[in-house]
């Protein structure tokens, strides 16, 4: 079932940088699984926006969004994944020369 428009909510993790839970406003967190929201941590709220199926998003695609909280009530946008060498970045050098 695909949606037009919704007026959508959008909520940080507390747990997990760069994941976000998309829910309808008017509905708010209620549909989202006791077990997701353990896994999310507290929600930070966002923003709220108007979501179209023709929206510009970063990282997800508003008409798949629009489509999956249709049909769950809410849409979880994972963390980006990181290519391996990236990860090198966090890790402290094992023999600094500074």
């Amino acid at each position: 079932m695909s949606q037009e428009k919704l007026i959508c909510s959008i909520y940080r993790s507390s747990k997990k940088d760069e994941m976000y839970l998309y829910v309808a406003k008017t509905k708010g967190l209620s549909e989202v699984p006791e077990s997701l929201m353990q896994i999310f941590g507290k929600a930070q709220h966002i923003m709220d926006m108007l979501l179209t199926p023709e929206k510009k998003l970063a990282r997800a695609d508003a008409g798949e969004i629009l489509n999956t909280i249709a049909d769950k009530g809410y849409y979880l946008q994972m963390p980006p994944t990181r290519d391996e060498y990236l990860l090198d970045l966090y890790k402290a050098p094992v023999n600094p020369t500074y």
